[in-house]
């Protein structure tokens, strides 16, 4: 989701419109395409849990300032954690998935989020709270660290 941004900044509060006001606080529908990843199509639509399912598996995929039809905020920046330390790598690889994930206005918080190591393999999980409901998120990153 992009945040609506005005002259000054950021628009954080109401919208008033001729017939009431709008909240731009609240997310508005999160319908969406269904990526086939698979076969490399798109089929049909996902609403809610499963769309913001997407997004954070998309985000995640995502490096961030490589593609211009992004923002700066969107997309992970997994090269920061190439060849550090592990007590490093698992403080930064914490920043960057909250970082990129918090940006959704529809996530609200990451939890039990946990790093492993097994050789030089790297494995991130967490449960994702949103607002549609909770979910898994699993992913492993090889050759970084």
């Amino acid at each position: 989701m992009i945040p609506a941004i005005g002259k000054d900044g950021p628009i954080t509060s109401q919208l008033v419109t001729g017939s009431g006001s709008l909240d731009l606080q609240t997310p508005g529908p999160s319908r969406t395409y269904r990526l086939d990843t698979e076969r490399g199509r798109i089929s049909g639509s996902i609403d809610t849990l499963d769309a913001v399912k997407q997004a954070a598996a998309k985000v995640l995929q995502t490096e961030r300032f490589a593609h211009l039809i992004y923002s700066s905020d969107y997309g992970t920046e997994w090269n920061l954690v190439v060849g550090r330390e592990r007590l490093l790598a698992r403080s930064e690889l914490k920043r960057i998935v909250s970082e990129a994930l918090l940006q959704d206005e529809r996530i609200r918080s990451l939890e039990d989020v946990e790093v492993a190591f097994e050789g030089d393999t790297a494995s991130y999980s967490c449960t994702v709270v949103s607002i549609y409901g909770d979910f898994s998120l699993r992913r492993e990153l090889m050759g970084l660290v």
